[in-house]
């Protein structure tokens, strides 16, 4: 069965400027990649959706928040000052350099597609539904950070809740680092498992995501985080499926999977300091795929991260191949160095698989 690729043109306006690692000529680059790679005709439906509401943002958002982000990125764009405390609701890393582009309409966007991913797969228009562009896991509540404005992860996740009464939802988040704004969200919630496969965060932005943080409340070891070392490769995330996740979200029975993370985990990504091959991405695609048997194959995919700009349609497609079970192969682009032939972060990684286990085995019977 095909698979439904939310996009459209107007994504590339998500772009901080020039100098900036966040720049939207990704949302440009991509879709002509996969289009030039593989034909859609019965693999995959790119299809366009709309803006987020007012309505939708207030979902995830404070009013104050959505309406200094929308009139501040407005002023940028058009060269103009905003007057407003910038650091009372963004971070410096979402300060746009020189112009930038109609970043808060692209954001709305990304809301707009993960509404859309979420109806369709509920109602059975397609299996899995991936979102290019989404994935924006820092933003919080009334707080912009992380090259994020607008969390469209956690607005799946509140909408799957509210407007669908799902009662177990799995939200994984495999990007290279922590989903702290996703985190925050759902801390204490029961109904939402939330899985978080990240770079260890003594090493990396945001510095969130130790492995005893669990959750709280009725969420109490309904947050699980898997801080991966330095350098962990292939063998280290199939040895985290298989340890901690697979076992987890079985016992759990999610009735979808909300799935955020783009290519950097990749082992020369620039911004981070992992190791995984594109195999590596495929096998994320594919573990996903295998675990949404639970769950007859809901999955809402959502892709955006990615720094290394040669590698990033490569990674991109090999997720989508995993999770579609796209019938092809993905050669690695560059020669593997050769400190990442094996996996220099596995007996580190089997460490960290001990003690997520020593953390939650009071919560998981599997982990016992």
């Amino acid at each position: 069965m095909a698979i439904g690729i939310l996009c459209r043109e107007e994504l590339k306006e998500y772009d901080f400027g020039l100098g900036h690692p966040f720049r939207g000529d990704r949302y440009i680059r991509f879709p002509a990649f996969l289009r030039g790679s593989l034909p859609e005709n019965d693999n995959y439906k790119i299809i366009a959706a709309d803006a987020a509401t007012e309505e939708d943002l207030l979902l995830i958002c404070g009013k104050e928040y959505i309406e200094f982000t929308r009139e501040y990125y407005r002023a940028a764009n058009l060269g103009l000052t905003y007057p407003g405390q910038f650091s009372r609701f963004h971070s410096l890393d979402n300060l746009p350099v020189g112009k930038p582009g109609k970043i808060e309409q692209a954001a709305r966007l990304v809301v707009g597609q993960a509404k859309m991913a979420c109806d369709m797969v509920q109602a059975g228009h397609y299996d899995k539904v991936v979102s290019v562009g989404g994935g924006l896991h820092h933003a919080k509540h009334s707080y912009g950070e992380g090259f994020c404005l607008y969390n469209d992860v956690a607005f799946c996740g509140l909408y799957l809740l509210q407007h669908y009464k799902l009662e177990r939802i799995l939200v994984l988040d495999t990007d290279a680092h922590a989903g702290n704004g996703t985190c925050e969200y759902f801390y204490n919630e029961s109904r939402v498992l939330f899985i978080d496969i990240h770079q260890d965060p003594k090493t990396i932005y945001p510095g969130t995501g130790f492995v005893q943080q669990i959750g709280s409340g009725r969420g109490e070891g309904y947050t699980i985080n898997i801080p991966m070392p330095v350098n962990a490769g292939y063998d280290s995330y199939r040895l985290v499926f298989e340890s901690i996740v697979e076992p987890v979200a079985r016992e759990f029975q999610p009735q979808i999977i909300v799935r955020n993370g783009g290519s950097d985990p990749y082992l020369d990504d620039g911004l981070t300091s992992l190791g995984l091959p594109l195999k590596g991405l495929r096998l994320i695609g594919e573990k996903v795929r295998k675990l949404s048997e639970i769950c007859d194959g809901r999955v809402v995919d959502l892709i955006a991260s990615g720094y290394n700009e040669q590698i990033l349609p490569y990674a991109w497609l090999a997720l989508i191949a995993g999770l579609a079970n796209f019938k092809f192969e993905i050669e690695e682009v560059e020669p593997i160095p050769q400190r990442f032939i094996g996996d220099l972060g596995l007996t580190g990684t089997e460490k960290v698989v001990q003690q997520a286990r020593d953390h939650l085995r009071d919560y998981w019977v599997c982990l016992r």
